[in-house]
């Protein structure tokens, strides 16, 4: 019964944020500023959104080495600043994951209203031709969500990885612990590397994409 309401309460809640996106286009039509623009300006966001992310990587594995390598000092100030690098962190990516289902939201949108535009046609040869643009530009689309979705869901586990240390050495703050973790430091660097790798690939792809878009 409690999982029948839970059901329940989801697809009412995915309605009401279906109503409220549809609503946003509508007013922003009135305006002149067409989904097509939206679109570009949501994956322009979750670029930049992506790029600081790959900063904040970079950054709280700065601070994991910091702090490993503690040889003396206010270890508990160490801490602070890994813990809120990782709090900066973890922000920055539910950040890209927002930024990412917008640009779904937006392009689901976009294709459907394209597609039923396309009945509107009388003359055969143009509607085919918007057509083939269409199928063109949801490759592309299809493609450069893939990547940002992709880039996204490597973030969770190297997430979790810093978070587990993080809580260790908040449970654990002293120099005996923190040896115990210095030898992690090559290993958090290769799955970093390989998150960043994969980000920068996502970027390429939001590139690529607003550069066709912008040029159609």
């Amino acid at each position: 019964m409690e999982t029948s309401k839970n059901v329940w309460a989801i697809a009412v809640l995915t309605l009401l944020v279906v109503a409220c996106e549809s609503a946003y286009y509508n007013t922003m039509e009135r305006f002149g500023v067409e989904k097509r623009d939206i679109l570009i300006d949501r994956v322009e966001a979750a670029r930049t959104s992506q790029q600081e992310a790959k900063e904040e990587f970079s950054s709280v594995l700065e601070q994991f080495r910091a702090t490993v390598d503690f040889d003396g000092g206010e270890l508990e100030e160490k801490y602070d600043r890994l813990s809120a690098a990782y709090d900066d962190t973890a922000s920055q990516a539910q950040e890209v994951r927002d930024r990412v289902d917008a640009v779904e939201s937006v392009g689901t949108a976009l294709f459907a209203e394209w597609e039923s535009e396309l009945h509107q046609y009388s003359d055969r040869a143009l509607r085919a031709q918007s057509q083939q643009q269409m199928r063109a530009t949801r490759r592309e689309f299809d493609t450069t969500v893939a990547a940002m979705n992709k880039a996204a869901k490597s973030m969770d586990p190297v997430l979790e990885v810093f978070e587990d240390r993080v809580l260790f050495l908040k449970h654990n703050l002293n120099a005996r612990a923190i040896a115990a973790l210095k030898p992690e430091s090559s290993k958090l660097q290769a799955r970093v590397d390989t998150l960043l790798r994969e980000m920068e690939a996502a970027i390429e792809e939001a590139d690529r994409f607003i550069a066709s878009m912008s040029t159609a």
